[in-house]
């Protein structure tokens, strides 16, 4: 039977695991997204999240608002989305399939030594928005009031997605293109409309990831990699082009992440492939690769 202390112990962890799968979740929602709508594997993910994340930093150093930093974040970085996938992408559709790929590839290497030229090499720390600092006590709990906002903010952001993609005319567009873009043309749809509608969705949702995890992290040029390998971990584990498996599969990870960490803190990197070797195992197409495209 566990005492008082480990039972503190284990919920503080469960906090910490709840509040950087969030960060998951937006980073896999917004990949799982464009794999889902463009059938594209976008190796550049994590580079939007970075960008957001720097977005973050020059915003809030222009207008000191922690608020504004964010809204502009996103809006900056879906505006790159859709340069992007209009003059970048949208050439490559109907060719071979490995073309986007590489090209998206490219983008994760060439974007992070462009922001090392104008921001250099030395990580951009972000301070915790004022009246975010400090920590809430919860009984024996010390909860960060930062990590706090981060787990009831992503729930909003969820929500307000399940909203748009389940309620309204154009998010159940969204959801039609995905299980049948020809369907969707003939019906007299602009689908390239939507599919540029849909990257820039998805990069915004990576932009609001690193957004929000700037102030605890600090952005930094390379920052963009790991952010990658974690989209693509979450969102294989959930189930690829599954919207729900990149909510479940993100505070599944988060919360292996945060208790590996507690007990072998130099394998915490490592536990969330071995959970995902495991679960490709006994479900190859991820928790919810049956539910395909919904």
């Amino acid at each position: 039977m566990f005492s008082d202390v480990n039972w503190t112990v284990f919920f503080m962890q469960l906090f910490f695991g709840l509040a950087l799968g969030s960060i998951f979740v937006l980073l896999a929602s917004g990949l799982s997204i464009i794999y889902g709508l463009l059938d594209v594997v976008n190796f550049a993910h994590g580079t939007f999240a970075m960008l957001g994340a720097y977005a973050v930093f020059v915003a809030v150093s222009l207008s000191g608002s922690f608020a504004v930093g964010i809204i502009s974040a996103v809006a900056i970085v879906a505006l790159i989305g859709v340069l992007v996938e209009l003059f970048l992408l949208k050439p490559l559709y109907g060719k071979d399939p490995l073309l986007p790929l590489l090209l998206t590839f490219g983008l994760s290497v060439a974007v992070p030594d462009l922001v090392k030229i104008v921001f250099g090499l030395t990580g951009k720390p972000v301070a915790y928005p004022e009246g975010l600092s400090g920590a809430t006590l919860a009984g024996p709990l010390i909860l960060s009031n930062y990590r706090l906002f981060i787990i009831v903010f992503t729930l909003v952001i969820l929500i307000s997605l399940w909203l748009f993609l389940k309620k309204s005319d154009l998010g159940m567009i969204i959801r039609a293109a995905t299980r049948d873009s020809l369907m969707v043309q003939v019906l007299g749809t602009n689908t390239s409309r939507i599919w540029t509608i849909g990257f820039a969705l998805g990069t915004g949702l990576a932009a609001l990831a690193g957004a929000i995890a700037v102030p605890m992290l600090a952005a930094t040029p390379d920052m963009g990699v790991e952010m990658t390998m974690t989209a693509f971990v979450v969102t294989v584990v959930g189930g690829l082009g599954s919207l729900g498996g990149a909510i479940v599969g993100g505070l599944l990870i988060g919360v292996i992440v945060a208790f590996t960490s507690l007990v072998a803190g130099e394998y915490s990197n490592v536990a969330m492939y071995f959970c995902m070797a495991v679960i490709l195992l006994i479900r190859p197409r991820g928790l919810f690769g049956e539910s395909g495209r919904e």
